[in-house]
């Protein structure tokens, strides 16, 4: 695995860690690669029930690396496509993965940063931490699914305003808006982003994958649409193993056991 992304597996979660501290986790083409490996593992190992994001050192993700663009010259719209290629298949592969990704969001996220920190199913933030998407500032437009996860999570005002004007939001005002789930104190972020991926890592997988797509789904399609597919998927679920263990915990008033399943 590259040294820019670690990854770490403690008890059925796949802890990924943005490794680039001196630079603020500033993304470059290593990183872009080691993230898409990371998520591939993720999305196929079996062992793997949930997965934690986040950053080593003071930021989370400053976004790409614009120094690198600077020194690329005439070459930069050439190294962003293939950074950008390898980011966004691993985005992707991120959000469809049938696992719950949880972010836990240590300091700033700018930029392609800002996406990946807004891309958890949960996405806890320390109360220090600042969101901005700060592309305007240099001429640039979003990448890393920025433009597609924002207007979902706080509509399309605010969506406006955070694209085009750039403001730096502290935490708090995050979780206000629905950026984020929760601010959390600093020094309890990351046994608190550990205990919740762990927790879900022992819920039902396939039941997470499904309700994960029908999120995704919910806002493009209409609504005989979605009905009919919460229909196919919980008739699916009651019959899969995972929904036999559920029930039979309930009627028997005991906790389920989806650790096998």
């Amino acid at each position: 695995m590259s040294e820019a992304v670690q990854i770490e597996v403690r008890d059925r979660v796949a802890v990924l860690t943005l490794s680039r501290p001196d630079t603020g986790n500033a993304i470059d083409q290593e990183m872009a690669d080691g993230l898409l490996k990371a998520a591939l593992v993720c999305a196929s190992d079996d062992g793997i029930r949930a997965v934690l994001l986040t950053g080593q050192g003071k930021s989370f993700c400053v976004g790409g690396d614009v120094k690198a663009f600077a020194a690329a010259g005439p070459g930069a719209s050439a190294l962003v496509q293939g950074l950008t290629a390898s980011l966004h298949m691993a985005v992707a592969r991120l959000a469809r993965m049938d696992k719950p990704l949880v972010t836990a969001i240590n300091g700033a996220a700018a930029g392609a940063g800002f996406g990946l920190a807004i891309l958890g199913d949960v996405a806890l933030a320390a109360r220090s931490a600042k969101f901005a998407m700060a592309y305007g500032a240099i001429g640039l437009t979003p990448d890393g699914g920025a433009t597609w996860l924002l207007p979902r999570l706080v509509g399309y005002r605010q969506a406006q305003r955070l694209a085009l004007t750039g403001a730096r939001i502290d935490a708090g005002e995050a979780a206000r808006i629905g950026l984020i789930t929760q601010a959390i104190d600093d020094e309890a972020l990351q046994d608190e982003a550990f205990a919740l991926a762990g927790t879900l890592a022992q819920g039902p997988r396939r039941a997470f994958a499904r309700t994960r797509a029908l999120l995704h789904q919910a806002l493009s399609n209409g609504l005989e649409t979605q009905l009919e597919l919460e229909a196919q998927g919980i008739a699916e679920a009651v019959g899969l193993p995972e929904g036999r263990e559920g029930i039979a915990a309930f009627v028997t008033r005991r906790p389920p056991d989806f650790r096998g399943i």
